[in-house]
């Protein structure tokens, strides 16, 4: 039985050889790259011509995920790409299933069920495997149109904050703010911070991060 070859995308060095001993337990996986950013994803993509990719969306030089894909049809056509993320948006697994991805995997799956979206994936079947957190899936409804993540994101953009400086206030990585802000952005019809905080203000989405001095009262003598 010919074994399924997949490609490792991801930065972090833990993870990838984690995966990487857990997927070579399995008699018809052979791991036969690794990759630690996107362009040497699409590099070793090109290169071996992998059965299945297991894709970060959250690694170095993947701020724009369709992209990514795109570049992977280009040089690998017939490669498979699973995303395995803790990234959980149903926007962005929406944005791209259209694009041929044959699976959103949250890193919280069991061994079992990454194994067998795996073998899904590189069989001729066009079925696609979703696996997110709970957390998503019981997420509250949008504060408008914008989700209460992106709330949070552009309530600290009005305040002057750089993405850098939200992305640690939030505890999540720089690529996951910038995601934030596009999907603001197209939301809002914006071209600007200043213009997405202005609109989320006029629209009731935020409150005003210009707080008016109360007037001081005038001492009498």
């Amino acid at each position: 039985m010919p074994s399924i070859r997949i490609l490792i995308a991801d930065d972090h060095t833990l993870l990838r050889n984690a995966l990487t001993e857990l997927l070579h337990m399995e008699k018809d996986f052979q791991v036969v790259a690794v990759a630690g950013d996107a362009s040497e994803a699409v590099r070793r993509a090109a290169e071996h011509q992998p059965d299945v990719v297991l894709l970060d969306i959250q690694m170095p030089g993947n701020d724009h995920p369709p992209t990514t894909l795109q570049r992977f049809r280009r040089v690998a056509p017939a490669t498979q790409v699973l995303v395995l993320t803790m990234y959980d948006d149903a926007r962005l697994a929406k944005e791209l299933l259209p694009l041929g991805i044959r699976g959103y995997l949250h890193k919280s799956v069991t061994a079992g069920a990454l194994a067998s979206a795996v073998r899904e994936a590189s069989s001729p079947a066009s079925t696609v495997t979703l696996s997110l957190s709970p957390e998503m899936l019981s997420e509250a409804p949008a504060k408008g149109p914008l989700s209460p993540r992106e709330v949070q994101v552009i309530e600290l953009a009005a305040r002057g904050l750089s993405n850098y400086q939200i992305a640690r206030k939030l505890d999540i990585t720089e690529g996951t703010v910038k995601r934030h802000m596009r999907n603001i952005f197209d939301k809002l019809g914006a071209q600007s911070r200043v213009e997405a905080a202005n609109i989320a203000v006029a629209s009731g989405l935020i409150a005003s991060p210009i707080v008016v001095p109360r007037a001081r009262r005038a001492v009498t003598s």
